[in-house]
């Protein structure tokens, strides 16, 4: 597996590139925004192609570029399903496993920090990925974003040091130039959690630092729910919104409510998720068209442009993907169906299924 371990320096985030060398696909682990550049740059160098971003967390420290890798590298941003990020393509659960050409991480959910933390754990190289939840002789801090000292204690004690000891651990920060620990080292030397520590005690240590209010987290914590969207980005206003539909511009992208897509008649419906979602529990719009987001520019090649076209999936990121990709095409009636099919099924109206 190719691996690289970067870094900023503002934050002291460290962000972690994993590419399957014979397929040639890529993740991005913890992806910072002013990087964007210099992430891309490397991917190219080492011929690999991007096909997620993943986080450890809804971050409060800095702004994450999943967003903006999404538009200019055609990614799929993940975030936990308790993480609040709505614009997430991949909402991840605990014992999902991601898989990229050969390689598979497997997503352990490790609230306490916050309340969407996970750590991505990479079985055949014995590497841990832990953001926030298990720092280098240490751990996130927990008097903010739903943080709890003993949940924090459970989720590493079970989840964490419940790995090998030759685990490597590879944190989301540090302040003081080290790399990577391992679990046993944690396990017998963290000050907090480590050395026969009790929950009780990390309780204490917690309610003890008196730690500054994050500088960055007014900003960071609601853009990040965002993917990254920041007020100023370049996005398409209300005036530039097509008037064929109600539409409503959120974040850049062009929206018509469920309600008025369900009123219509032989309007194009276009579905861009994989075909297990198409065939899965949540059905699909009846007389909706099946195609994946990955082939929608090619197959729209050959579609009238000036026809109306909803695009629909699952939470209503992937389709406000493909409306602006349409749009960026030159078709001039086209909009994302907010909500996705979850907002579908939760209204109640009918579904088509396999």
């Amino acid at each position: 597996m190719i691996f690289r371990q970067l870094f900023d320096r503002v934050s002291c985030t460290y962000t972690y590139l994993l590419g399957d060398e014979a397929s040639g696909e890529a993740v991005l682990i913890d992806p910072v925004r002013e990087h964007v550049d210099r992430d891309l740059g490397l991917l190219a160098d080492l011929g690999l192609r991007l096909v997620m971003t993943l986080e450890t967390h809804v971050h409060a420290d800095h702004v994450t570029s999943s967003g903006l890798l999404r538009s200019r590298a055609g990614s799929q941003s993940a975030v936990s399903e308790a993480g609040g990020a709505p614009c997430a393509d991949l909402p991840l659960r605990h014992g999902q496993l991601l898989r990229f050409g050969a390689q598979t991480l497997e997503v352990r959910a490790t609230p306490g920090h916050t309340d969407g933390c996970v750590a991505f754990v990479c079985h055949a190289e014995g590497m841990v990925f832990t953001g926030d939840t298990l720092l280098i002789r240490g751990c996130g801090r927990t008097d903010f974003q739903q943080g709890d000292a003993r949940r924090l204690y459970q989720s590493v004690h079970e989840q964490l040091f419940s790995l090998p000891d030759a685990t490597f651990v590879y944190p989301g920060h540090d302040y003081q130039g080290r790399t990577r620990t391992t679990i046993g080292e944690e396990r017998a030397l963290n000050p907090r959690l480590g050395g026969g520590r009790t929950a009780e005690d990390l309780v204490e240590i917690m309610e003890k630092l008196g730690l500054a209010y994050p500088a960055q987290i007014d900003v960071a914590v609601p853009a990040n729910q965002q993917c990254g969207w920041l007020p100023g980005d370049p996005v398409r206003t209300a005036a530039s919104a097509p008037a064929w539909a109600p539409v409503t511009v959120v974040n850049g992208v062009p929206e018509v409510d469920i309600a008025w897509v369900s009123a219509q008649g032989a309007i194009r419906r276009v579905d861009v998720r994989r075909l297990d979602e198409w065939e899965g529990e949540l059905g699909r719009v009846p007389g909706s068209e099946l195609c994946t987001l990955d082939g929608l520019g090619a197959a729209a090649a050959g579609w009238d442009k000036a026809a109306p076209i909803i695009i629909i999936c699952r939470s209503g990121a992937r389709s406000g993907r493909g409306a602006n990709l349409l749009l960026e095409a030159g078709f001039s009636k086209v909009a994302s169906m907010a909500g996705g099919m979850l907002a579908w099924n939760e209204a109640g109206f009918a579904v088509e299924r396999a």
